[in-house]
């Protein structure tokens, strides 16, 4: 999840939790019910933060696996190619020094 969209669902998140509070505050009922409305809409929005963040560890959970694999992958690429360069670098080192004694 990219840096935007967290914060983008952390605002709806908290707008909503803001905007549910307000209404509740404002609807013509009991302090008790108004209260009980209120835990409610806290719990649910304690619950979806929850799943939110479950949400945003298993992505960024399956991105470094995947990271992972491809470094994996990769990593054999490189060591050849580190090989293949420092191979090169021993033949023509060679060849100058044959050429300059």
């Amino acid at each position: 999840m990219s840096e935007n969209n967290g914060n983008t669902l952390l605002a709806f998140i908290v707008g909503g939790i803001i905007g549910a509070g307000l209404a509740l505050l404002y609807a013509p009922s009991s302090g008790e019910e108004t209260r009980r409305r209120l835990r409610e809409q806290v719990d649910q929005a304690r619950d979806r933060v929850q799943q939110g963040y479950e949400s945003a560890v298993d992505t960024v959970e399956e991105g470094m696996g995947k990271v992972t694999e491809i470094i994996e992958e990769r990593k054999g690429e490189v060591v050849t190619a580190y090989q293949a360069g420092k191979e090169a670098y021993q033949r023509e080192k060679g060849k100058h020094i044959k050429e300059t004694a």
